[in-house]
């Protein structure tokens, strides 16, 4: 899979812009603050309907304009599939393949595979559990794109559950005689478990089948130094799975509504849903300590790389050969690290890299050079 052809309307800094790519590597340079993460920010929202940068849409659409769009045209195979996605602040985005409307713009995920490493990536490491989860999630999405689905399903359930404690919640601090009306609660609560077993049990089956690959990724790039693991961590204690990688969605099921159950009472005195996988978090460890709060910068950089890097082996490991993206990441690296990293990804479908500085890319990864300015873009070589 390689992206022929990205062009965007209104999006970020770019008025307009018009891009052709090729197989194999381009390098895109240019200062700081001149639009080149722009570019690769707008293909990783194609990929997954989210920003690596921002929580939401408005920062997407460039000041005066009412919406941006995206224009890309992905080739596999030698077939070639046009995705457009329209977006607008305040309202749901519309979107196309191959010219046709349909009906959600989620539709669209699976179109363009991509994997990204960037400098946001250490909060994957650092950060809190939120961050780990949408790594996690983002990668379930781009491997089995029906998970899209169960995703935004999970979401829903988990906003209109918060939505009906939280109104029990101020009824009684307010003086409401019953403490609100929580006669549904039952039902969302069923909605949860079934829709939250399916999300569950995906990311442990991916869980499962990623821990192999980052523990070879971080030995690839930290030359031996030491050895990394990951594990799920659950809020909910979860049934004996034999093999989590065929975890019995009924089971999982069931464990999820007697956690509800027995925290209830907890739920309705704080007014949040507090069981789940919104609550999970994923564990990192180097040898027997956790990552976060142990590692040093350079071991949390490779961390992060090796997530990546795992992921991206996972996708080729299914047959996927994924978009790789590594945007400003030689500028955080020493010479060894720049070093291997290139030797692990030079035989890449298709790499885009973003740099300040064209001498930070190794050479074996230089391949076409587009020169960025403000609002810009120009091909070089």
């Amino acid at each position: 899979m390689h992206v022929r052809r990205l062009e965007l309307i209104d999006f970020r800094s770019y008025q307009r812009v018009d891009l052709a790519f090729e197989p194999g590597g381009s390098v895109l340079v240019g200062p700081n603050g001149v639009g080149k993460t722009n570019l690769i920010e707008a293909l990783g929202y194609l990929a997954t309907l989210g920003s690596h940068r921002v929580a939401t849409d408005a920062p997407l659409v460039r000041v005066g304009a009412e919406s941006a769009i995206i224009r890309c045209l992905i080739t596999q195979d030698q077939r070639e599939l046009l995705v457009e996605l329209e977006i607008t602040p305040g309202r749901a985005n519309r979107a196309r393949l191959g010219r046709s409307a349909v009906r959600r713009a989620r539709d669209i995920v699976g179109a363009l595979r991509l994997v990204m490493f960037a400098p946001e990536d250490l909060e994957i490491v650092r950060g809190d559990p939120a961050e780990r989860r949408r790594y996690l999630d983002d990668l379930l999405v781009t491997r089995l794109p029906r998970f899209a689905g169960v995703r935004a399903d999970y979401d829903r359930v988990v906003k209109q559950r918060n939505a009906l404690l939280r109104s029990a919640y101020l009824a009684r601090k307010t003086g409401g005689s019953r403490g609100g009306d929580l006669s549904t609660l039952d039902v969302w609560d069923a909605h949860l478990a079934r829709h939250g077993a399916e999300l569950l049990a995906g990311r442990l089956a991916l869980v499962t089948a990623l821990a192999p690959h980052v523990a070879k990724a971080y030995d690839a790039v930290a030359a031996g130094t030491g050895a990394a693991a990951i594990s799920y961590r659950s809020s909910t204690e979860l049934p004996e799975l034999p093999e989590p990688a065929t975890a019995d969605r009924g089971a999982l099921e069931s464990a999820l509504a007697e956690a509800l159950r027995a925290a209830r009472p907890s739920e309705v005195e704080r007014g949040v849903t507090l069981v789940g996988p919104h609550r999970d978090d994923l564990q990192l460890n180097l040898g027997s300590l956790p990552v976060k709060g142990y590692a040093s910068h350079g071991e949390s950089w490779s961390c992060a790389l090796a997530l990546r890097l795992a992921a991206y082996d996972l996708l080729r490991a299914d047959g996927i050969e994924p978009v790789l993206v590594l945007d400003d990441v030689f500028a955080e690296l020493d010479t060894g690290r720049r070093e291997r990293l290139a030797q692990l990804v030079t035989g890449a479908s298709q790499l885009l890299v973003t740099c300040a500085v064209a001498d930070d890319v190794p050479l074996a990864l230089r391949g076409a050079r587009f020169e960025v300015t403000h609002g810009e873009v120009r091909r070089a070589s």
